[in-house]
């Protein structure tokens, strides 16, 4: 048992150098973690949707405030500023590293914990604010969650800065697994106390999740070295650096919260349900984001930020396409995948006999209309850290800013105008994320001396039409097969489900060998190696040093 358990430990704690292998350190963790939210959300919509879908629109529209809190303060410094600066301080001064998260982390908290102050002291009046339509039942419940929602976020803002420490030291799979423990927390707060506390049962999951998502991260934090100090040392050039960095990337977030919470405002303004809705559709479409499109993203930044210090701009742009390529090569598909069977991937996740089939098919509908951004949306979490490699946060901002107006001015006139109602705001939202994505591009070429044409582009190209084709074999089978399952069973429609999927999935592969994609070949090798997991989880020796030296 000893054995097992050290073992265990080793691999828990093993450093990660190849981006491949540590973004499938993490697509593993995320995966599993995002299985652990779909089967939360079934269980939270099945529980609440029918009986009290006003208090389920409440329990969601009660995260905003707080997630915008943690978003301004906590990711503008941990995204696009801290990783960058606290890599280049670990290769000159690790001592002084330590002292510049040690005082990093104090101004955060202590800025955080002000404005906390402020959102807990005016909840009901900013809550009536940012919804349109609640009732006094529903704002109520929204400002008594909201306050819980705010000590989640707290501890939070610990544990990102936990895991950048940890990921700057090339460990990604422990922090991966940390959102597995969130949302089991919330399942358990579902099913264990929600008979007896309503919606408050979840948010006690939320809380108790957020807090296990820190604990579990310390104890490799401190074996590599860190030791946390109370300190405002605001002298520190590290700290200098960090927030001139995170303050146009932390704006770049105003900006977005901004749209995401233009976005509350108006599902609430249209049928109750509307915001569950338009919640769930999202979560299926910042799955494969999440599961490729930020793995990767996470696992490339450590790499970009040593080649931008080295000033090795060759091996920058190399590795910036190569990774950008490997992750359209799974979003392509996977998006197609969603396109054509999201009745059935709503169904499978959210088909609780409580959720009603018009709730399905509009869900579905919503989801069709975020397919153009699910492909953006990956290719920005590559984009985007490129820019912060380069510790250029200016750009991602004004991209970002430009891709919110387009996206608000359209749902507004889409939602209201036009009547598309909560399908108007996924619309919107593909629009303003193409917009972004190519206003990135575009910048990104001219910022290092332009991109080598045909290395970009080909690859992508081919991608598309493997992607295409795959679409049209997928179709026709589901088409085929539907006519004689009775999908009302679940057994058959998860058949239907694997033969389509699988069909579309194999003709993808083989358009892609016949059109010599390179990326089938990278993850063909990664497949081999996956017997050899233990290679895979550690591509390098064990490198962790004792605190002491």
């Amino acid at each position: 048992m000893r054995n097992f358990l050290e073992k265990g430990t080793s691999i828990l704690f093993r450093r990660q150098t190849n981006i491949l292998s540590a973004a499938f350190v993490l697509m593993v963790a995320v995966g599993l973690s995002s299985l652990l939210g779909i089967a939360r959300d079934r269980l939270l919509y099945a529980r609440f949707y029918s009986c009290c879908s006003q208090d389920l629109d409440a329990y969601l529209a009660a995260f905003r405030l707080p997630d915008m809190v943690f978003q301004l303060v906590v990711l503008g410094a941990v995204s696009s500023a801290f990783i960058p600066v606290f890599s280049q301080l670990l290769q000159k001064d690790k001592k002084e590293a330590h002292s510049t998260a040690s005082s990093v982390v104090t101004i955060i908290s202590f800025i955080f914990l002000n404005i906390g102050a402020v959102i807990f002291l005016f909840a009901r009046p900013l809550s009536e604010l940012i919804t349109a339509s609640f009732n006094p039942h529903q704002i109520n419940l929204m400002v008594d969650l909201t306050r819980i929602m705010l000590l989640a976020q707290f501890f939070f803002l610990l544990s990102n800065f936990t895991t950048a420490i940890i990921q700057t030291h090339d460990r990604f799979l422990l922090p991966a697994l940390s959102p597995l423990i969130y949302n089991l927390s919330i399942i358990v707060g579902i099913v264990a106390f929600s008979e007896k506390l309503g919606v408050f049962g979840p948010a006690v999951g939320v809380v108790i999740g957020a807090f296990l998502h820190l604990l579990i991260q310390i104890p490799l934090a401190v074996k590599l070295g860190f030791k946390f100090r109370p300190s405002l040392n605001l002298k520190l050039p590290g700290v200098l650096s960090i927030g001139r960095l995170m303050l146009p990337r932390s704006l770049t977030l105003a900006v977005s919260q901004i749209e995401l919470t233009v976005s509350v405002f108006l599902a609430t303004s249209l049928a109750p349900g509307s915001l569950a809705i338009f919640n769930l559709a999202q979560n299926l479409m910042t799955l494969p984001v999440r599961l490729i499109g930020t793995t990767i993203g996470q696992a490339t930044l450590p790499s970009l930020s040593r080649d931008f210090t080295k000033s090795d701009l060759a091996e920058f742009k190399t590795i910036l396409i190569n990774s950008l390529h490997q992750v359209m090569f799974l979003v392509f598909p996977a998006s197609t995948l969603l396109l054509v069977l999201r009745v059935q991937v709503v169904r499978l996740a959210f088909g609780a006999k409580t959720f009603p089939w018009q709730a399905t098919l509009l869900t579905g509908r919503v989801l069709m209309f975020f397919f153009l951004a699910i492909v953006t949306q990956a290719a920005t979490q590559i984009l985007v850290r490129a820019f912060y490699a380069t510790h250029d946060t200016k750009t991602p901002f004004l991209a970002s800013s430009i891709s919110i107006f387009t996206n608000i001015s359209l749902a507004i006139f889409l939602t209201f105008h036009l009547g598309w109602g909560v399908i108007g705001l996924a619309a919107a939202n593909s629009v303003g994320s193409l917009v972004q994505t190519l206003l990135l591009i575009i910048s990104l070429d001219r910022k290092l001396k332009r991109f080598n044409r045909k290395d970009l582009f080909a690859p992508l190209l081919k991608m598309s039409l493997s992607a295409f084709l795959c679409a049209i074999f997928l179709w026709v089978p589901m088409r085929f097969l539907d006519k004689y399952f009775d999908t009302t069973r679940t057994i058959n429609l998860i058949i239907l489900t694997i033969l389509a999927g699988a069909t579309g999935l194999l003709v993808y592969i083989f358009f892609s060998r016949l059109l010599k994609i390179q990326e089938l070949r990278s993850y063909f090798g990664l497949v081999k190696r996956i017997g050899k997991w233990r290679e895979v989880l550690s591509e390098s020796d064990e490198v962790i040093e004792s605190a002491s030296r």
